[in-house]
């Protein structure tokens, strides 16, 4: 009988960086120091992409294309795109470790995990060079995944479902059906939902929800409940196969689909 045997986590905006705060300001800081304002949700649109490709859908962006193209004179090139990450690399890591603190329920869950006999792996956005400076700062905190795989070396990065393989093969997971990926982006769904494993968004916290914890606890009742509806449908849409508030509904969600896959077997 087939069970829950691994969660592939995402980082930024899952279970580290509440609302996903490092990349979007490296982005906006990036385009800026070129004369181009680009917005916040314009910079959160793409999230959870390899950072170059981020770049690049950004560029690809109508108005944003159209304001580069009005302040040069010229279409950008892939030369700008380059220009722009290795720019882009600086900006984040002048402030990356700062942006490395667990979201709130997330070592206590995971551990609970651990405890349930699931191996804990994960993918990320970011490059094995950001993720070296993530990781030990992270696990000093308290949060520490079995596997950190990165799109290095692999064919193509998020929403291709190679990291999730890459996962799959060091954690010993034989079928993606024992998998669970769980992340916060609209990337993260469709690597999910590519690689066929069980695709869990997590809403509180995220860069679809795109607000500090402060932020986000001062919300009106009312207000927060038709965000957090939003982001639900977002991701629905994307082809999740679950949404959760946040990381403690993990651990009965992981029960549920264990209790599906014996009554489907």
């Amino acid at each position: 009988m087939k069970k829950i045997e691994c969660v592939i986590f995402d980082w930024a905006g899952t279970t580290v960086d509440y609302g996903c705060f490092a990349p979007v300001a490296a982005f906006l800081e990036t385009f800026r120091r070129i004369g181009i304002e680009i917005k916040a949700e314009e910079a959160r649109r793409p999230m959870g992409m390899t950072k170059i490709d981020h770049i690049r859908a950004l560029f690809t962006m109508e108005r944003i294309a159209a304001a580069f193209g009005a302040r040069y004179g010229r279409a950008w090139t892939e030369d700008d795109v380059r220009a722009r990450y290795a720019d882009f690399k600086d900006s984040l890591f002048a402030s990356l470790r700062d942006y490395t603190d667990p979201i709130p329920h997330v070592p206590e869950t995971v551990a609970a995990l651990r405890a349930a006999g699931l191996k804990i792996g994960s993918t990320t956005g970011y490059t094995a060079e950001m993720m070296d400076v993530v990781r030990p700062a992270a696990a000093e905190k308290g949060y520490a995944p079995d596997v950190c795989v990165t799109s290095d070396g692999l064919p193509a990065g998020r929403p291709q479902p190679y990291m999730i393989y890459r996962n799959l093969c060091e954690l010993g997971v034989a079928s993606r059906r024992c998998a669970v990926k769980f992340g916060d982006t609209i990337a993260d769904i469709r690597e999910g939902v590519n690689a066929g494993v069980w695709t869990v968004g997590v809403v509180l916290g995220s860069n679809e929800m795109a607000l500090t914890e402060a932020e986000a606890a001062a919300l009106a009742p009312a207000e927060a409940a038709e965000r957090m509806a939003e982001v639900r449908r977002r991701m629905y849409a994307a082809g999740a196969d679950y949404v959760v508030d946040d990381i403690t509904g993990l651990p009965g969600l992981v029960e549920c689909i264990n209790r599906r896959m014996a009554y489907e077997d």
